[in-house]
């Protein structure tokens, strides 16, 4: 029987030393509470430290939420993740040695909870090979203090194929929140946008002899809670922390609820309102154009979050089905501190679940974003200098999808374009050229694409590449580009042009719609 406490008393019982889990997608279903007052006991104590932090996707708004809390070179001894980039303190710690560190594809991670939940050994997969999760790179290592530090993923044949072995890892306490808790600890998420990893962390910690943590925003009587709501069974419930506020139970860091989200409602789109026209959406137009009738489609965080925008716009969201690696299909997938909720969605899955049909190579297409990119076709978007990002999904998907497509601007930091009348004009070029001679590390192996058979395009605001067994090809430029001069100059070297080169459809530079729906 699940015992009932409140968040202090949830930081006091959590010992010294321990592997903690923690579950969520940017704020949803994230136990904020508890994680503060883990931070508060530990400011005032020195109590928890020398803790394993184990979570799986982006937990934070970049600011002071999330696995912000935990972000102590005392409190935290060791991370193992799936991304950083919204847990800017923590990627701090690592990019200044004081822990350890280890990023791993999300989909990976979290299917290592089933496998610790089932005492497996560990996930066998070919997901990260010719990454820098390849132990013939850096075996997911972030940075020099754990290069001594012990191996947890190697390279093994079978029937003469390489693969990556990752290594299950136990966890000895979970924190999780959900929805409502009833008398008998039986946890709902009815009113939440995501189901994430939430039942694999519960299970892999209670099979590891560990206590699970859930917090809620109220509690109701025993028999009163759908069977079909409840997520995780008081079985698997140690403790439920009844949020003291209703700011500690965010649907996301982005809103505080939205019946849209969580299914209970449909909300109406006819109100979407067209976003401005700069390189952004120029880049989501062309993108756009490429999303096939009756497929089913991933969107990245960044550029890729505006192209739900332009289907919105346009009226074709109908069309294709588009999913978010949180494990949801369908709806109008959301950006920024929302990235992870989707508007009236159509199925909410696990985040094991989804990573299954994605590795399975389920998706048709996924338009992911780019921060860097060589002429071979690699790409890096997991670390820059002393900027830790992590990987994410991004491994996963891009590794295993039919087709890949990679949406950035083609320089950075301080770009401006403008489109008008058919034609782009760059106005002011960023400081930053995206394409380098040599990635800094590769999060995409164009290698393992080629040899797997992907049609993988480079999209920007004013050219398309397309991957080719001799590195990137020009096949498409913006009208009003000069070639020399926008491209070729900001390039560590010409690229291979096209026999077919053309220009980019004029559509996607005037201000009316394209008119995508007919």
């Amino acid at each position: 029987m699940a015992k009932f406490i409140t968040a202090k008393e949830a930081a006091s019982l959590i010992p010294n030393g321990v592997t903690v889990g923690t579950n969520g997608f940017l704020g949803a279903i994230f136990p904020e509470e508890i994680a503060q007052e883990i931070e508060n006991s530990y400011l005032a104590s020195g109590r928890p430290n020398g803790l394993t932090l184990y979570f799986c996707a982006a937990q934070g708004d970049n600011k002071t939420k999330g696995l912000q809390h935990l972000a102590y070179p005392g409190l935290i001894r060791r991370t193992i993740g799936g991304h950083y980039g919204l847990a800017r303190k923590l990627g701090e710690l690592v990019c200044q040695n004081q822990i350890e560190a280890y990023n791993f594809p999300q989909g990976v991670v979290t299917h290592l909870l089933c496998e610790t939940a089932a005492h497996q050994p560990g996930v066998l997969t070919q997901v990260g090979l010719g990454t820098f999760a390849d132990p013939r790179q850096s075996g997911g290592k972030m940075n020099e203090k754990t290069k001594s530090a012990e191996d947890l993923v190697r390279l093994v044949k079978v029937d003469g194929k390489d693969y990556l072995f990752y290594r299950s890892v136990p966890i000895d306490c979970a924190l999780i929140a959900g929805t409502y808790a009833d008398e008998d600890g039986n946890i709902s998420f009815e009113r939440e946008g995501v189901r994430a990893e939430a039942i694999a962390m519960a299970m892999a910690c209670k099979n590891s002899g560990g206590k699970v943590f859930v917090q809620v925003q109220g509690v109701v009587k025993s028999g009163s809670l759908h069977p079909r709501f409840v997520e995780i069974p008081g079985a698997l419930v140690d403790y439920v922390v009844v949020a003291s506020d209703k700011k500690y139970c965010m649907q996301n860091f982005g809103v505080q609820y939205n019946p849209g989200f969580s299914g209970e409602h449909r909300i109406s789109l006819a109100g979407v309102q067209p976003c401005e026209l700069n390189a952004k959406k120029i880049i989501a137009r062309r993108a756009a154009m490429e999303l096939k009738s009756g497929g089913t489609v991933n969107l990245g965080i960044g550029v890729p979050e505006y192209i739900s925008k332009v289907a919105a716009e346009e009226g074709i969201t109908k069309k294709f089905t588009l999913t978010v690696e949180d494990g949801i299909f369908g709806g109008n997938p959301q950006g920024g501190l929302n990235f992870g909720l989707s508007l009236n969605p159509t199925c909410i899955v696990t985040m094991p679940e989804i990573f299954d049909f994605y590795d399975g190579g389920g998706l048709d297409q996924t338009f992911v974003g780019f921060a860097e990119g060589d002429m071979s076709g690699n790409v890096n978007v997991s670390r820059f200098g002393d900027r830790i990002i992590g990987c994410g999904g991004f491994i996963d998907i891009t590794q295993n999808t039919k087709q890949v497509y990679f949406c950035g601007t083609f320089t950075a930091e301080g770009l401006k374009a403008e489109a008008g009348d058919g034609e782009l004009h760059i106005l002011q070029e960023g400081k930053v050229n995206k394409f380098v001679k040599q990635v800094q590390q590769i999060t995409f192996s164009a290698g393992t694409a080629l040899r797997n058979g992907l049609q993988v395009m480079y999209l920007t605001e004013r050219a398309l590449f397309r991957l080719t067994e001799k590195g990137i090809m020009l096949c498409e430029a913006a009208p009003g580009i000069d070639l020399e001069r926008d491209i070729f100059a900001h390039m560590p070297q010409k690229p291979l042009v096209s026999p077919d080169f053309k220009l980019m459809d004029a559509r996607i530079f005037h201000k009316e719609k394209m008119g995508l729906k007919d």
